[in-house]
C-alpha cells in the first residue's frame, strides 16, 4: 500500500530522497519557470509600448492635422513679416489661407508673401481668389503688375499698370517704375521716376531700396549708398534693404565689410535667396570656400535649381582643379547665365583646362565681342587660338594690345609666334627688352560721331560719355577729352567711372599730380583693383610713398586674395630688401597661380637670392629661364640666382645675355658690374 503522502511529494523518506539522482535541477527548472513567465510579461508591455507608439504615428501621419485658427496665423504672418522672415510669413499666409480660403486677407497676404519670394504664379493664384472673396479690383493692380513681371509677362504688367488710379500710392510708383525698366526705358528716365517716388512717399523703405538699386546698377555709388543707408534705416529688418546695403558696401570698401549686412539679412531670413548667394559670393571671393558652399546648399534649398547657386559651386570647383564637376555643375544653370561675361568666361577656362581649345575659342570670341577692351580676355583668346593652330586669328585679336606702349611680354611672345617669320622677330625683340611703356586708353570701335551720338542720348548714364572721352583721347585732343571729362563728372558726381576717366585724360596728357584728386575720389566711391592700382601708380610717380603704401594696405585688408595687389606688395618687399616677407608673400601667390608665371618665378629667384639662399633661388630662377629664355628680366633673374649660388662662369654669361637683349638696362648692368 502506497504512502498518501510521499505520493504527493512534500515529504520523501531518506530512501526517496536517497534514490532521486537530480534533486538541485528540479529547483533550477521551477526557479526558470518562475523567470520565463516574467521575461514574457516584460515582452509583453514593450510590445504593448510599440504598438501604442505606432499607433500615434499613424494617427499623426494619416489622422490629419489639429485645426488652424486662421486668424491667430494670419497674425503670424504679419508679425513674421515686420520683422523681415518672408519664409515664415509665407509659411503662415498659406496656413491661414488653407484654413479659410474665403478670406480675403489672407490671401492678399499669401500674394504678398508670394511676391517678396518672387513667386510670381502663386501671387497670381492667390490674387485671383481675393478678387473672387470681394477685394476690390484697384487693390489687386500693383501686385498684379508684379506677379506678371515675374513671369515674364511685361505687356501683362503694364496693362495692370494702366488700370491704376491717378495720383498712385507708393506701391504703384514703385511698380510702374518696375514695368518701365523692364520696357527699356532709359537710366534717365527711371532715376526720374524713382526720384519722384522717394519725394512723394520719404517713408518708403522699398523706394528707396528700389533708387538704390536702379543706382548702383548704373554705376552712381554715391547715389546708391544714399539710398542703401536710407532703406536701412527706415526698415533695419528688412532682407531686401540689408542685402543691398551689403551689395554696396561690398563695392565701395571691400569684401570684409560687406559680410555683416549680408549676415544681418540671413539672420532675418536664413533662407533669402539673393542674400545666401551675394553672402556665398564674397565668401568665396575670400577664400572661404567651405562656408560658400555651404551658403548655396541653403540657398538650393531655399530655390531648388538655382542657377546662381551652381555657378558659384562651379567657380569653387575650378579653382580647386576639379574641371570635370565644375563643367557638371556649370551645366546645371541651364544657360540660364550665358549672357554674363563672368560665366562666359568660366565657360572658357574649363573648355581650355579640359584640352577643348576649339571650344575655348569659340567661347572667349564671344566675351571679346562683349568686352573689347578686357586685355586679359584677349591674351586667353589668342592662346587658344593659337593652340588650334588659328594663327592669323591669333594675330588679330592682339593686335589692339600690340598698338599700346605697354604691352605685355606675354601677349608679344604669343603675337610672335602667330607672325611671319621677320615681323615675329621684332616682336620677339621687343619683348626681351623688358622695356615697358605708359598705359594708354583703348582706341574705341565706333566713330567718333557714333559714340557722341549715344552719350547725347543718356547724359545720366556715365558709361556712354566714356566712349567718347576714349576717342578724344587717341585722336590727340587730350584737351577736348579733359573738357568732356569734366562734364561727366559734372552730371554724375557719385560715378566711380567718371572720376576715374577724368582721372585718366589728366594722366595722358602728363598731368599726373591733378589727376591723384579724381583718383582718389574714386577710390572714395569704390576701390577696387582698377582704381586702387592707378591710385598707387600715381602717387609713387609723384613720390607719395607713403600714401601708396597705405592705399595698398586698406585694398589687402578687404580683399586678401587679390593676385595683384600681393604682386605689388612683394615688388615693394623685393625692393626694401625685406627678403624674407617677400618670400612669404610670394609663396601665397605661387600657392594661388601655380609655377609656369614668369614674373612670379622671376621675383621668387630674386627673393631667395637676396636671402642668401642660392640653392633654392635657382631653381625659381632656371624655372623662369626655361619658360622665357629670351627674356631680359628671366635671364638677369636665373643669373642672380647663379652669383648667390657661387656659380659666377654661369652667372656672368647669363648677365651678358641680359644686356644684349635689353642693351642699356641699369639694373642688369649693376648685377654684372657686381661679380
Amino acid at each position: 500500500m502506497s504512502d498518501p503522502v510521499a505520493d504527493k511529494g512534500d515529504y520523501q523518506g531518506p530512501e526517496r530522497r536517497r534514490s532521486d539522482p537530480y534533486p538541485m535541477l528540479r529547483q533550477r527548472r521551477r526557479m526558470w519557470r518562475r523567470r520565463s513567465i516574467r521575461l514574457r510579461l516584460r515582452i509583453l508591455a514593450i510590445l504593448t509600448v510599440i504598438a501604442l507608439a505606432m499607433a500615434g504615428l499613424f494617427a499623426l501621419l494619416f489622422g490629419g492635422s489639429p485645426p488652424v485658427d486662421p486668424a491667430l496665423a494670419l497674425r503670424r504672418a504679419t508679425t513674421a513679416l515686420e520683422a523681415g522672415n518672408y519664409h515664415a510669413a509665407h509659411d503662415q499666409a498659406q496656413r491661414a489661407a488653407q484654413a479659410a480660403p474665403r478670406s480675403a486677407a489672407a490671401q492678399m497676404m499669401l500674394a504678398r508673401t508670394s511676391l517678396l519670394l518672387g513667386q510670381g504664379v502663386a501671387a497670381d493664384a492667390a490674387l485671383d481668389r481675393a478678387l473672387a472673396d470681394g477685394v476690390p479690383r484697384v487693390q489687386t493692380l500693383a501686385p498684379r503688375a508684379e506677379a506678371r513681371l515675374l513671369q515674364g509677362d511685361v505687356i501683362g504688367a503694364q496693362d495692370a499698370v494702366k488700370r491704376m488710379p491717378s495720383p498712385p500710392d507708393a506701391e504703384q510708383m514703385r511698380i510702374a517704375a518696375r514695368v518701365a525698366a523692364a520696357q527699356g526705358v532709359g537710366g534717365g528716365a527711371l532715376y526720374v521716376m524713382l526720384q519722384a517716388l522717394v519725394t512723394r512717399f520719404p517713408g518708403d523703405a522699398r523706394g528707396w531700396t528700389d533708387l538704390g538699386r536702379s543706382r548702383f546698377g548704373a554705376g552712381d555709388m554715391a547715389g546708391a549708398s544714399v539710398a542703401a543707408a536710407r532703406a536701412t534705416a527706415l526698415a533695419p529688418s528688412d532682407p531686401q534693404a540689408l542685402t543691398l546695403r551689403g551689395e554696396v558696401i561690398r563695392a565701395r570698401y571691400g569684401l570684409m565689410a560687406a559680410l555683416p549686412w549680408f549676415q544681418a539679412a540671413l539672420r532675418r531670413d536664413a533662407y533669402y535667396h539673393p542674400a545666401l548667394i551675394q553672402y556665398a559670393a564674397t565668401l568665396g571671393d575670400l577664400g572661404r570656400a567651405s562656408d560658400a558652399l555651404a551658403a548655396t546648399r541653403a540657398a538650393l534649398v531655399s530655390e531648388p535649381g538655382s542657377p546662381q547657386a551652381f555657378y558659384i559651386q562651379s567657380v569653387i570647383a575650378a579653382r580647386a582643379g576639379r574641371y570635370d564637376l565644375a563643367q557638371q555643375l556649370l551645366q546645371l544653370t541651364g544657360g540660364a547665365l550665358n549672357r554674363q561675361p563672368a560665366t562666359v568666361m568660366l565657360d572658357g577656362v574649363l573648355a581650355y583646362a579640359q584640352g577643348r581649345p576649339q571650344r575655348a575659342a569659340r567661347v572667349w570670341a564671344r566675351l571679346v565681342a562683349m568686352q573689347p577692351m578686357n586685355v586679359a580676355v584677349r591674351r586667353l583668346l589668342a592662346a587658344a587660338q593659337i593652340r588650334v593652330g588659328d594663327r592669323p586669328a591669333a594675330l588679330a585679336t592682339l593686335r589692339p594690345i600690340l598698338a599700346r606702349a605697354d604691352a605685355d611680354g606675354y601677349a608679344l611672345r604669343m603675337a610672335a609666334e602667330a607672325s611671319p617669320l621677320r615681323s615675329g622677330a621684332r616682336l620677339l625683340d621687343r619683348a626681351a627688352s623688358g622695356q615697358v611703356g605708359d598705359s594708354t586708353m583703348f582706341r574705341p570701335v565706333r566713330s567718333l560721331a557714333e559714340l557722341t551720338a549715344a552719350a547725347a542720348a543718356e547724359p545720366t548714364d556715365p558709361t556712354y560719355a566714356l566712349g567718347v572721352i576714349r576717342a578724344l583721347a587717341t585722336q590727340g585732343d587730350r584737351e577736348g577729352a579733359i573738357a568732356k571729362a569734366q562734364a561727366l563728372v559734372r552730371a554724375s558726381p557719385g560715378a566711380p567711372a567718371a572720376q576715374i576717366a577724368y582721372g585718366d585724360a589728366l594722366a595722358t596728357a602728363g598731368r599726373m599730380r591733378e589727376a591723384l584728386v579724381p583718383y582718389a575720389r574714386a577710390a572714395d566711391l569704390t576701390l577696387d583693383e582698377p582704381t586702387m592700382l592707378r591710385l598707387i601708380d600715381g602717387d609713387v610717380r609723384v613720390g607719395r610713398t607713403r600714401e601708396a603704401a597705405t592705399a595698398l594696405g586698406l585694398y589687402l585688408s578687404q580683399n586678401p586674395q587679390s593676385v595683384p595687389a600681393h604682386r605689388l606688395l612683394a615688388r615693394w618687399q623685393i625692393d626694401a630688401g625685406q627678403w624674407d616677407a617677400a618670400i612669404e608673400t610670394l609663396e601665397a601667390l605661387r600657392a594661388q597661380v601655380g609655377t609656369r608665371d614668369v614674373a612670379l618665378l622671376h621675383d621668387l629667384a630674386l627673393a631667395y637670392a637676396g636671402s642668401g639662399d642660392g640653392v633654392v633661388a635657382m631653381r625659381y630662377g632656371a624655372a623662369a629661364y626655361r619658360l622665357a629664355p629670351m627674356s631680359a628680366a628671366a635671364a638677369d633673374a636665373y643669373g642672380v640666382a647663379l652669383a648667390a649660388a657661387g656659380e659666377d662662369e654661369g652667372a656672368r654669361q647669363l648677365f651678358d645675355k641680359a644686356l644684349a637683349l635689353a642693351p642699356g638696362n641699369a639694373v642688369i648692368a649693376a648685377h654684372r658690374a657686381a661679380l
